[in-house]
């Protein structure tokens, strides 16, 4: 069975394309307008609103909370004071990645966990005699993110104290007299929010906002759009950029976090105590240097790809759509030294750009590669440069 989210009826009335896809086993709009790159530039330069709500969302409580999330998240959530999210993964004992998500800290013991596939056996399975609970809460809760440089100035005027919220971020309010969380997160990469409602406030929620929205240039969006945006922000698609280690055939399609570009979350493990999952697996890869690619960013040399086109007798393809397979990557003496995982032309940027993982001793930004894709049926080897993620990255997103 096909599910609706909380905001369906709504949203349906909006889709003047008709076109849908499944996520997660609801029903997500594809696009609203006959044009995806529309959409995209409401978010850019106005304010796009997306219906979340198929995420999966886990409610975490108990006095044990802190300490089994320790445990089973590989960053730190000691360092997520109450009122802040923190964005997240967690491992398996060899240290490679099952999923990404983000955890909200909503209270002294209390946690909302999201992510794009089930986890609740995983979690629950190991919880022993600590004092937690672990409910599902997927349908009870619709999200709404609302993305964009104006974004603030909208949302301010229902819940005035998103104005002061900080980046990652947690505040409270009502939006048409309905309690809602507030968070300043998003898959964009750009200034935004991800409003959080029980699900019989939502369509309530949903007309005090769009009741507020003229003068913001607001449009709904879809998931062609936020694809598009999520490539520019360097943020990793399950399925497409990494796949889940419980589902992989084989090493080759599994990852660890260092490998995905996540060291930063664990600056410090050295005198961080916890016995988390995968953390001895994570400690040698880190001292033994056994790191197989390092994920960056990767800007191609448009004067080369318009080169390989025009000798072909062909106008060179500026292709928003993004491509989401494998595309081999090479170095100067056209040896193989990684592939991209999702390419785009870049609308904002003006360049094509890729999402890749290269060998580590090539991840230095400036480092000339090769991509290779087919023009006339024919393999193609244009020039491109490592970039350092993510490729695009606008100071409202954090100010």
């Amino acid at each position: 069975m096909i599910r609706t989210t909380p905001f369906h009826d709504r949203t349906s009335a909006l889709n003047q394309t008709g076109l849908w896809q499944h996520w997660s086993g609801h029903l997500a709009a594809n696009r609203y307008q006959i044009s995806d790159k529309f959409e995209y530039f409401a978010v850019r330069n106005g304010v796009g609103i997306f219906d979340t709500s198929p995420l999966y969302k886990y409610r975490i409580a108990g006095r044990d909370a802190e300490r089994f999330l320790a445990g089973m998240l590989a960053r730190d959530i000691r360092t997520c004071p109450p009122w802040h999210a923190q964005y997240t993964t967690w491992l398996d004992e060899r240290g490679f990645v099952l999923e990404d998500g983000v955890i909200q800290h909503r209270g002294p013991d209390e946690y909302l966990l999201t992510a794009a596939e089930p986890n609740y056996a995983w979690f629950a399975d190991r919880i022993g005699r600590l004092s937690v609970t672990i409910e599902e809460v997927s349908l009870d809760i619709g999200a709404l993110a609302v993305q964009g440089p104006r974004s603030r100035g909208l949302l301010s005027r229902m819940v005035p104290t998103v104005d002061e919220l900080p980046f990652f971020g947690i505040t409270t309010g009502t939006i048409g007299g309905r309690p809602v969380a507030v968070s300043r997160t998003g898959y964009t990469g750009d200034l935004g929010y991800e409003i959080w409602v029980e699900t019989p406030d939502a369509l309530t929620v949903w007309d005090t906002l769009w009741d507020a929205v003229d003068g913001h240039g607001v449009l709904p969006y879809g998931m062609a759009a936020l694809y598009m945006l999520r490539i520019e922000a360097g943020l990793l698609l399950l399925g497409a950029d990494f796949d889940s280690s419980r589902f992989a055939f084989n090493d080759a399609h599994r990852s660890t976090p260092l490998e995905l570009g996540w060291a930063w979350m664990f600056k410090g493990l050295e005198d961080d105590d916890r016995p988390f999952i995968g953390r001895r697996a994570l400690l040698s890869e880190r001292a033994e240097k056994t790191s197989r690619w390092r994920m960056v960013g990767l800007v191609v040399d448009w004067e080369d790809y318009d080169r390989v086109y025009t000798d072909a007798g062909l106008i060179p393809p500026k292709d928003h759509r993004p491509v989401h397979e494998d595309w081999m990557v090479y170095d100067d003496e056209r040896a193989r030294v990684g592939y991209a995982t999702s390419f785009m032309y870049s609308p904002i940027l003006q360049r094509h750009i890729a999402l890749a993982r290269v060998r580590p001793d090539l991840a230095r930004p400036g480092t000339r590669v090769f991509l290779e894709f087919t023009v006339d049926h024919r393999y193609q080897q244009v020039a491109a440069h490592v970039a350092r993620l993510p490729l695009y990255n606008p100071e409202r997103k954090t100010a």
